[in-house]
């Protein structure tokens, strides 16, 4: 009798290939891998979700979506002649089930709805044809749906998506920007709020077939907040779900961190905040824990800057707080140290530390050898008085091989990039216009322990929205922010996204026999 037996290196790079979801390290790291032992592939499926873009009814909302060029290898990404696809199509409503109706006419208009919104759902709102060139899409009002989807093939490898929705006026007034984000399991967010003068939703989008469970812990100056309804939140396959913080406590607080874990299932999560004398916008998840964190992209002219850090191991962390300007590395006055208490949320208020010039924040252990992983983000306001918006910076990872922001216009984007520890040099793309335009490419050197604000050329041509991609050619590690001002009735209405690694390879160990035939 004989049986087939697949290897498991083999398995394993079949699985990182298709899914994206893992990188598999080779042993001894990537200088293994240059050596041969492993080897970097394209993937060939990426998962995104977006968050329904506002409950306002002023709001208007432009949808971007983008897959780079890739390599030779990346090009042909699936199988053999395989061009793959990329679309984000809208989330299933999640129905009221609270009461089981009985009027069959009820019953009827409820089928009748649920068959419309399904029909709804498989028709995608951005679906990107080729990689290169961006696509759009608008959407008014409060009835935008949230959206899931997926690319595959050549469409896969470093595929982004934005939001970019402006409200005029009332409570939620403001630009709020998203990147939309890869479903996950467990997020951080510090600098969320149960205070009267917030409104502060997580948004969890579940992107699969079957259902997803989510839990919701919080964490103040004190420890953890007590909550009796933030554990097994339930959200449908294919639907979003959105929850007011101030719902699962009693307790008031302005400043704390949010955890998000799924017990079953994935979810994208990300927390819309509004401030009743700031404006609003998305704050993202911050980083994974680690004792060396940077936020990059402070404006030049921001107003007021808070740090919001939490501790979520068993020991104190204490970290040196440095802000990297245009030209040098310092700490700022009385704030050159943070002390974050095990479990709890630390936050200084650094008021209006860039003073002219922009800058980002970098914060490493005060002592080498205790590097205690922390989380952190930063509160960014512009202007003063009743013409103040906010934006938020979560401390993000290097940019990496490769990462991509969309939705820029012919005005009002910023890009910023930060070299903590060495001089990096940095290639940026801008992309063609989703309605016409040609790429261009600039190199920069970026010094260690400074901050690089550039201004980008838009494609000539343009028309429509274009994405811009920043690879890192030598040096680094480098992180970046892209702000984006979309002035309106005299507020300087802004948002910033960051630009972590896009994760469009993944590193596979190499085999030298990947089938087997043996005998029993």
């Amino acid at each position: 009798m004989k049986s087939t037996h697949l290897s498991l290196i083999a398995g394993a790079v079949a699985l990182a290939a298709i899914t994206g979801f893992a990188t598999l390290n080779a042993p001894g790291g990537p200088a293994a891998a240059e050596a041969g032992s492993a080897s970097s592939l394209p993937v060939e499926r990426s998962s995104l979700v977006c968050p329904a873009p506002s409950t306002s009814d002023l709001a208007e909302t432009q949808y971007t979506s983008y897959t780079p060029p890739g390599s030779e290898t990346a090009k042909g990404g699936g199988a053999k002649g395989e061009e793959g696809t990329a679309e984000l199509k809208p989330a299933l409503p999640v129905l009221d089930d609270d009461e089981v109706e009985t009027d069959p006419k009820k019953i009827k208009k409820a089928e009748e709805a649920a068959k419309k919104a399904k029909a709804q759902a498989d028709k995608p709102v951005l679906a990107v044809k080729e990689p290169g060139t961006p696509v759009l899409a608008e959407a008014d009002g409060s009835a935008a749906p949230a959206l899931v989807g997926t690319a595959t093939g050549r469409l896969a490898p470093g595929w982004a998506a934005q939001q970019t929705t402006t409200v005029t006026a009332g409570g939620a007034r403001g630009l709020l920007g998203v990147s939309c984000t890869a479903p996950d399991t467990d997020f951080w967010f510090p600098g969320v709020s149960t205070a009267r003068s917030r409104q502060d939703y997580v948004h969890l989008t579940n992107p699969d077939d079957s259902a997803a469970v989510a839990d919701i812990e919080l964490f103040g100056a004190k420890g953890a907040v007590t909550s009796e309804v933030g554990d097994g939140i339930t959200v449908p396959a294919r639907s979003s779900v959105a929850l007011l913080l101030s719902t699962l406590t009693d307790e008031a607080v302005n400043d704390l961190t949010a955890h998000v874990t799924t017990r079953s299932g994935r979810v994208g999560a990300v927390v819309l905040t509004a401030d009743d004398g700031s404006g609003a916008d998305w704050l993202t998840a911050a980083a994974d824990p680690s004792g060396t964190l940077v936020m990059p992209g402070i404006p030049a002219d921001a107003t007021s800057v808070q740090l919001v850090a939490f501790a979520p191991g068993e020991n104190d962390a204490d970290v040196k707080v440095q802000l990297m300007g245009k030209n040098t590395t310092f700490a700022p006055a009385g704030n050159d140290t943070l002390h974050i208490k095990s479990g709890m949320t630390a936050t200084i208020d650094l008021k209006d530390i860039t003073r002219g010039e922009p800058g980002s924040l970098r914060l490493t252990p005060v002592e080498k050898n205790r590097a205690t992983p922390i989380v952190a983000a930063l509160r960014v306001v512009r202007g003063t008085g009743a013409k103040q918006e906010i934006a938020y910076i979560p401390a993000t990872g290097p940019v990496g091989a490769r990462a991509s922001v969309t939705d820029n216009r012919a005005k009002g984007s910023t890009l910023s990039l930060a070299a903590p520890a060495a001089t990096a040099k940095v290639k940026v793309t801008t992309s063609a216009g989703s309605g016409g335009g040609e790429p261009a490419v600039e190199t920069y050197t970026v010094k260690a322990g400074t901050t690089t604000a550039i201004t980008p050329k838009p494609p000539a041509g343009l028309k429509g929205a274009y994405a811009l991609t920043v690879e890192t050619v030598s040096g680094g590690p480098v992180h970046a922010s892209r702000a984006l001002v979309l002035p309106e009735g005299g507020v300087q209405m802004f948002t910033i996204q960051t630009l972590p690694d896009d994760g469009g390879t993944v590193v596979v160990p190499s085999a030298r026999q990947d089938l087997s035939v043996l005998d029993d």
